[in-house]
């Protein structure tokens, strides 16, 4: 049987107004020790403070979700005794303990009342993304029940930034995310990416695993990081279970695992609070292809027919709707129906609107007394040389002369290198 905690609930308290994205709600508790009574605050997740209509706008929601959808069973929410939740929490197939106490009945009642209509939506989202969380999870062989960490985090919206600056569905830290290789600079970050930091969030479960060996410490201390829990368990004489060191960790954590056990809780059990899941389209096939020059959405969005906030939401991990390729080969993700569109015309696709998309790319002549750059006359490509080109070939493909290439390109011979780049004017 789940162990049940002693912890007297007293009231739910709103410290800010709701329609801040990032309000922070706290919960007032009596807690009894040893016969003394006192009573504490803890903070709780800010993903159970967002509105809906913040959730709702992500192109995928937008355009795979159904809102309006008639549900036959009664928005009423059933009311339960103890040892109701007692005994469905010692029935649900999880490795990870998930005790009994009166914050995790706050949290489940939270979350089956008056954020009812969000689990519906979380209900639906998981179609796009826990079978990406399984993945990673089972290739690590970690805990299946830790899919729902994201539900915490960040309520499933791939967009969450908190005030702390930790972004996407599993709300990495920039430093942390570098730890476990997700790229972040002007125009990346990869803590956006669904899939990259599915995979990173995987590795770091597993690394906090191998240091504390129980799993309850290891999601406190991926919300308020390793080092205040080290310093809770230093503050209760070497003690190592989350409810013996939990009142010497920060307030949200202090509520974070009973809100993890509470959303394994209720997305097993929402039927029993008559809580209709969200009708779900499931989005059309992908696939991606390697982009080795920069490259702007609105390129890709002219020529091969995508829409443009499809392509943001397929590629969240670029901040300015710009693919860095010449930094790096970078992946597209596009509609399965547009990649051969994309191969065909790649080279058009790249040169559409360059200099007007990339204006920070514009060319500078510099005087130089041993030769000159010739600027030619026309729109300006680049051309990148392939294996068993010459100058005489690539002269003759755009129409203009060796001795051309030459000069716009300040060459004193013939000789090129496979893999370089010419300056050609049309």
């Amino acid at each position: 049987m789940k162990r049940i905690i002693r912890i007297c609930y007293i009231a739910l308290t709103t410290l800010l107004p709701l329609q801040e994205l990032m309000a922070q709600e706290s919960v007032s508790v009596r807690i009894r020790e040893n016969g003394v009574e006192r009573t504490d605050t803890i903070d709780l997740p800010k993903s159970m403070t967002y509105p809906l209509d913040s959730l709702l706008v992500d192109w995928k929601a937008k355009n795979y979700i159904s809102v309006n959808q008639e549900c036959s069973t009664s928005a009423e929410n059933p009311q339960f005794s103890d040892s109701v939740y007692i005994d469905r929490l010692s029935r649900m197939p999880v490795v990870m303990e998930m005790p009994y106490n009166e914050i995790v009945r706050a949290c489940i009642d939270r979350y089956t009342g008056r954020l009812r209509n969000h689990v519906a939506f979380m209900l639906s989202a998981c179609n796009f993304y826990i079978p990406i969380f399984e993945q990673a999870l089972d290739a690590y062989d970690l805990p299946m029940e830790l899919k729902y960490l994201p539900i915490i985090e960040s309520a499933l919206n791939p967009s969450a930034t908190s005030r702390a600056k930790a972004r996407g569905l599993w709300q990495f830290m920039l430093k942390t995310g570098k730890i476990y290789g997700l790229e972040s600079n002007s125009y990346v970050d990869d803590r956006c990416d669904p899939i990259k930091s599915t995979w990173a969030a995987a590795r770091h479960l597993k690394d906090l695993y191998d240091i504390y060996k129980d799993w309850n410490l290891v999601i406190a201390a991926y919300n308020c990081g390793p080092g205040n829990v080290n310093k809770a368990i230093r503050r209760a004489g070497g003690k190592t279970d989350y409810w013996e060191i939990y009142n010497y960790l920060p307030r949200e954590t202090r509520g974070y695992v009973p809100a993890f056990i509470a959303a394994n809780y209720v997305m097993t059990y929402y039927c029993k609070h008559n809580i209709c899941p969200m009708e779900t389209n499931i989005p059309a096939a992908t696939d991606t292809v390697m982009v080795s020059r920069n490259l702007h959405f609105e390129q890709v969005s002219d020529l091969c027919g995508v829409d443009l906030e499809q392509l943001k939401s397929l590629n969240p991990q670029y901040k300015r709707n710009i693919i860095p390729g010449e930094s790096q080969p970078y992946a597209l993700r596009l509609p399965q129906e547009a990649i051969s569109t994309f191969i065909e015309l790649q080279d058009t696709i790249y040169n559409h609107r360059q200099q007007e998309l990339f204006k920070n790319r514009r060319i500078v002549n510099v005087s130089d007394n041993s030769r000159k750059a010739v600027k030619g006359k026309g729109e300006l490509t680049y051309h990148r040389i392939r294996n068993g080109e010459n100058l005489g070939s690539i002269a003759r493909r755009y129409g203009v002369t060796v001795r051309q290439i030459q000069q716009w390109n300040g060459m004193s011979n013939t000789r090129i290198t496979a893999g370089k780049r010419l300056k050609i004017y049309r």
